[in-house]
């Protein structure tokens, strides 16, 4: 019985070792595990000894898989290939894959992206409160242009019993973002959002505005660190915005913004974000601007569920009498994201 396991042991270690997909570089080394997508101009290249490679097709002189690969043509017809790489280009057994048809390998499709998450609190005894935080976002990459939207909720309120309770918070606001890409990273924008927060005595201000941004890096492993996504924008906002006591201000702004994100190597599931908006009036920015910031961390920790420990800042330079510039909050959430 012994024997038979043995031998089993190694006729499976025999199997796995001549499945393992080969790929032969120009440099004359060769490297063995298993090919992954394409994306690009490059092969993902899971290697048995260095990891998670990405090797340029340039480089390539030959690749052993019998991986089948998603070939996209540019009429949308989908089809199913067992593909290898010969000097640089796909081939189909023997024969050279006409790629004047075809439009991606492996091509990522478009789907929705996003999160819902909720936090609250209790208290009765000595203080009686409630509070709950509900946020959530939306977003949707195409191939052209890319679609982001986010909402939040936060309400609270505190006494010594019920009937002396008062409220301490009470915000809502949403936003919305539509890109295109002109270039491959160089793309234009649309965007608008609206706010109202009632102990600030915001009764609301409303944001539209336009121009361009230049996307760094998406999606992009760096330095083994993570996958990290980072851009910024520029453009030219109208600000209107009205409060309780009898204030209101309307006034164009240069819109300045930079979105960043990091998905940690080193922990599965958990990835860093940090978003900023300045908007300065164009004729007086020094004295009438807004600030708009958040930074926290996200962990999926259990198939689609997930916890988000946030801090938001809002500052306004100009408001009504009686009224803080700025507001923080400490946000500890759990969510669902798909």
């Amino acid at each position: 019985m012994k024997i038979k396991n043995f031998c089993a042991i190694v006729f499976s270690l025999m199997s796995a070792a001549l499945m393992a997909d080969k790929v032969y570089l120009k440099s004359g080394s060769v490297l063995s595990g298993t090919a992954g997508d394409v994306s690009g101009d490059s092969i993902i290249f899971n290697s048995d000894d260095l990891g998670e490679l990405k090797i340029a097709l340039s480089s390539i002189t030959k690749l052993e898989s019998p991986r089948t690969h998603v070939v996209q043509y540019k009429d949308m017809k989908i089809e199913k290939k067992v593909l290898g790489v010969k000097d640089g280009k796909f081939v189909e057994g023997e024969n050279l894959l006409d790629m004047a048809n075809v439009k991606a390998i492996d091509p990522v499709f478009e789907s929705w992206h996003g999160s819902v998450n909720l936090a609250a609190s209790m208290a009765r005894g000595n203080t009686v409160s409630e509070s709950v935080s509900l946020f959530a976002d939306a977003s949707r990459r195409w191939e052209t242009h890319r679609f982001t939207s986010s909402f939040g909720y936060y309400f609270s309120q505190s006494g010594d019993t019920k009937e002396d309770k008062q409220k301490t918070e009470n915000r809502f606001e949403i936003q919305a973002q539509e890109d295109y890409f002109f270039f491959p990273k160089f793309y234009g924008y649309v965007s608008g959002k609206y706010e109202h927060d009632e102990i600030m005595q915001l009764d609301y201000r409303l944001r539209l505005g336009a121009g361009f941004g230049y996307q760094w890096i998406e999606g992009v492993d760096v330095a083994g660190l993570g996958k990290m996504d980072f851009n910024q924008e520029v453009g030219m906002a109208w600000v209107s915005e009205e409060f309780d006591r009898g204030y209101s201000d309307d006034f164009a702004t240069v819109r300045y913004a930079h979105h960043y994100g990091w998905g940690v190597a080193k922990f599965d599931g958990m990835k860093f974000f940090h978003n900023l908006e300045f908007l300065p009036d164009v004729n007086d920015p020094a004295e009438n601007y807004i600030i708009d910031a958040d930074a926290g961390i996200s962990w999926a920790f259990r198939a689609n569920w997930q916890l988000t420990a946030k801090l938001e800042w809002d500052y306004k330079s100009k408001v009504a009498n009686g009224v803080k510039h700025s507001d923080l909050r400490y946000i500890l959430g759990l969510g669902y994201k798909w």
